[in-house]
């Protein structure tokens, strides 16, 4: 646990436990490791979406980009609950990995958004959307949404104070993880929950809605097809919510107490709330990350032609393997016989 007082004899408003970081530790293992080996498998695939010029693989690709460039720097963030919520690798890469996390949240928030309503013009205005479902269509949707969650995170990584960032002034050098909560800070988070979680929930909700009331309409699909589609729909309004709602839940509780107690006493209402909230606003953010772990499961549900190429992609492996193991037996068989070299 880390120390209550300070290097200035500053009582710290949350003290972090040694078994809280343990445990996200290993949730960030597993996220880790589950992440790498998901997105590494679905990556072929979808690449051969992305040559045939499909938009929805185009849409798959840049999501799967934006998660791997957030599990490379999952490392940092496991040695950082491993030595207890403290930073030992400068202030400057603590900002940089932070980055890096709530960019590829918020890319991936926005994408799913694209994704669903791709799939909504697809079925319900097939022969008006297709005029204006092109890559380049794909490509610059794509890459409005980076560069506004990028360019947003870049403003605030740029105004962001260091030393209070890492709480420098209590000597535990934590990772954007202060307490108590700035103004702005505050402020910048309701913004967040607002634009960036109820609105695409929002998107999501009314478009795949109308998925499934034009595809309970139509006579021409079969009752297998129909349920699929409402596994689908259920499926990724679920994932999105389970990854991604618990979090922006508490940080904008966070956000409405810190604006309603008085956040200049140390020991006061706020530091008490978000003391008893600490632990369960980290496992949401580590709940947050597993979005790289499902994306790619998301990609194999969502796009037949995406199935058929993972399927293709097995047994092109299975293929090899059994070539490489005949060729072997072939070679064993024909080796000469030492025995009548004697």
């Amino acid at each position: 646990m880390n120390s209550t007082v300070g290097t200035n004899s500053t009582p710290l408003c949350v003290e972090i436990h040694k078994s809280s970081s343990d445990f996200l530790a290993y949730v960030y293992i597993l996220t880790f490791v589950l992440g790498l080996i998901f997105n590494v498998l679905t990556l072929g695939p979808i690449w051969q979406q992305v040559r045939r010029q499909n938009v929805l693989g185009i849409f798959l690709l840049c999501l799967s980009v934006s998660d791997m460039c957030f599990i490379f720097t999952m490392p940092l963030w496991i040695n950082y609950y491993w030595q207890n919520h403290r930073w030992k690798l400068g202030s400057g890469s603590c900002n940089v990995v932070g980055f890096f996390y709530y960019s590829n949240m918020y890319i991936s928030i926005f994408l799913l958004c694209c994704i669903s309503v791709d799939r909504c013009l697809v079925i319900t205005r097939p022969l008006r959307s297709k005029a204006h479902r092109t890559s380049c269509y794909a490509w610059a949707q794509c890459a409005a949404v980076y560069v506004l969650v990028m360019l947003l995170h870049v403003i605030v990584l740029f105004n962001d104070n260091l030393t209070g960032a890492h709480d420098e002034v209590n000597n535990s050098d934590r990772c954007y993880e202060t307490y108590p909560m700035e103004r702005p800070v505050a402020l910048f988070n309701m913004l967040r929950v607002g634009l960036g979680f109820f609105l695409p929930l929002l998107v999501l909700a009314v478009s795949y809605w109308k998925v499934l009331a034009t595809v309970g309409q139509s006579p021409g699909l079969t009752a297998q097809v129909k349920r699929k589609v409402r596994l689908l729909s259920f499926g990724v309004i679920g994932i999105f919510s389970v990854c991604f709602a618990p979090y922006h839940v508490l940080l904008l509780a966070r956000s409405l107490v810190f604006y309603r107690s008085d956040s200049t006493e140390p020991r006061g209402g706020y530091c008490q709330f978000e003391q008893s909230m600490h632990l369960l606003f980290s496992c949401t953010l580590a709940l947050s990350s597993l979005n790289c772990v499902v994306d790619p499961v998301l990609y194999v549900m969502v796009s037949n032609g995406v199935q058929e190429d993972v399927k293709l992609f097995f047994r092109r492996g299975q293929k090899t393997m059994t070539h490489s193991t005949v060729v072997s037996a072939n070679n064993r068989g024909n080796a000469p016989n030492n025995n009548n070299l004697i």
